[in-house]
């Protein structure tokens, strides 16, 4: 019975974790029909002006948002806004070389959150890494 129930398990997991790949797909391409639709352009022959058609919430979280902020296609706040983002920054200039989980320590939330952001911190410049550890550039 154990068997069973932990071969079902893995498939369950297994199963979520591909449609979750196609979740995102349709949120990026819904996002790129609603960033192409509000271009201003007079629609196309083959575009129909009927209102989108609301998608089913069945089997989501109910904490997922389907709002767009300031009708600009993009979901939640801008990215790069908030204070937590800057706050990292400052934690890892004054302790260089310093861990993802030692800076979510010091600012006294849980590291999943840092393991997101600063990566795009790194993309953007502000920050670089080396083996565990985190540095700020001079651009930051």
């Amino acid at each position: 019975m154990a068997d069973f129930v932990d071969a079902t398990l893995a498939e369950i997991r297994s199963r979520k974790l591909e449609l979750q790949a196609a979740f995102e797909e349709y949120d990026r391409l819904e996002a790129a029909e609603i960033a192409l639709s509000n271009l201003g352009s007079a629609p196309s022959r083959g575009s129909s002006s009927r209102p989108q058609k609301a998608r089913s919430t069945a089997g989501r979280k109910a904490t997922r948002r389907t709002s767009t902020s300031a009708g600009t296609g993009q979901r939640g706040r801008p990215k790069g806004s908030g204070k937590r983002q800057a706050q990292a920054v400052k934690i890892i200039a004054a302790a260089p070389g310093i861990s993802t989980s030692e800076v979510a320590k010091k600012m006294g939330i849980k590291p999943n959150y840092l393991y997101r952001v600063l990566p795009d911190l790194m993309g953007e410049g502000k920050l670089r890494k080396k083996g565990r550890g985190w540095y700020a550039t001079a651009a930051s």
